[in-house]
């Protein structure tokens, strides 16, 4: 069975991309879901607040010492002005990239123009082999649904001047118009589009009255929304498309949830289950069946209608 295929211009083995997740976190981490057998790996994502803040962390513990006791910047050589966040990260894409033998894909959340274009480029001279943009923001009230798709639109254009690399941009699902942000970021050079972010809502903790973190690993049923997009985009642009399950449509599927419960080595489980599909169905490589479901170019309204008519109609007659 051919499960190659290819993914920005990057020749896969196959289609499973292990997406940003924990896993990444260390090159053990990398390597485990390299030899488990996936196609691409995208380490976890460089968030540049958590650089600033490591930076602020730092620069306090050695200006603190420092008043009494001057010598004490002695101990802190390797602190006094740089960022150990980066080099961690990018010597980590740099061990990466020496270790497997699947593409690294680096990722980056940035909170600055100079941050976005910055680290981008330091992330290809470490030797990523594509960027995916994290574009995980939360406007404010006073925000517009045009300036949140205008600054969507400058962070690749600032980060596709910094860098040669293909580049990704990972997007929400929450746009007022997600065909036309996904066609004006195509139109501005983003080589694939990740469809979707899923937003980490915090909970509330009624006894104790406070907001409380939470991360829960995704369900088979979130499949549905990027898999109704990519049916939709397919053909209507020209940048691959990758989605966190559904492979009758994109390009890549991404995968972490899958892959934190059950360990990187479940890649092998999810890539046999694939070829024992495909066989059962008769196709013998990817490229026969990508795109079979894709929405018509044109009738888009209308079969979007019908489907909705039609799910009401068998919901009712269910009742």
């Amino acid at each position: 069975m051919d499960l190659s295929c290819t993914y920005m211009g990057l020749p896969l083995r196959n289609p499973l991309v292990a997406s940003a997740s924990p896993l990444s976190y260390t090159l053990e981490g990398i390597r485990r879901l390299a030899d488990a057998g996936v196609g691409a790996i995208v380490m976890y994502s460089l968030f540049e607040e958590e650089l600033r803040a490591q930076a602020l962390r730092d620069s306090e513990l050695v200006e603190q010492p420092a008043e009494s006791f001057p010598e004490a910047l002695d101990y802190f050589p390797a602190v006094v002005g740089e960022d150990p966040g980066p080099r961690r990260y990018l010597n980590l894409i740099e061990r990466a990239a020496a270790s497997v033998d699947v593409p690294v894909i680096a990722s980056l959340n940035g909170a600055s123009p100079d941050g976005w274009s910055g680290y981008a480029h330091a992330m290809q001279e470490a030797g990523a082999a594509a960027l995916e943009l994290n574009a995980y923001y939360l406007p404010d009230a006073h925000t517009s649904a045009r300036e949140v798709e205008q600054r969507q639109l400058e962070v690749l254009e600032r980060v596709k001047g910094a860098v040669s690399l293909p580049v990704a941009v990972k997007l929400s699902p929450h746009f007022s118009s997600t065909g036309e942000i996904a066609r004006q970021l195509d139109e501005a050079g983003a080589d694939a589009l990740v469809l979707f972010n899923r937003f980490l809502q915090p909970d509330i903790d009624q006894e104790a009255l406070s907001v409380v973190p939470s991360v829960t690993l995704s369900s088979p049923a979130e499949a549905r929304l990027p898999r109704t997009w990519i049916a939709l985009l397919r053909g209507r642009v020209n940048a691959a498309l990758a989605a966190s399950t559904g492979v009758e449509d994109a390009d890549v599927v991404m995968s972490a949830s899958a892959l934190i419960r059950h360990g990187p080595e479940h890649a092998g489980a999810l890539l046999d289950g694939l070829s024992a599909w495909m066989s059962s169905k008769g196709f013998a490589a990817l490229a026969e069946l990508r795109g079979i479901l894709s929405v018509p170019v044109g009738s888009e309204e209308h079969y979007e209608r019908m489907g909705y008519v039609n799910a009401l109609r068998a919901a009712n007659a269910g009742v």
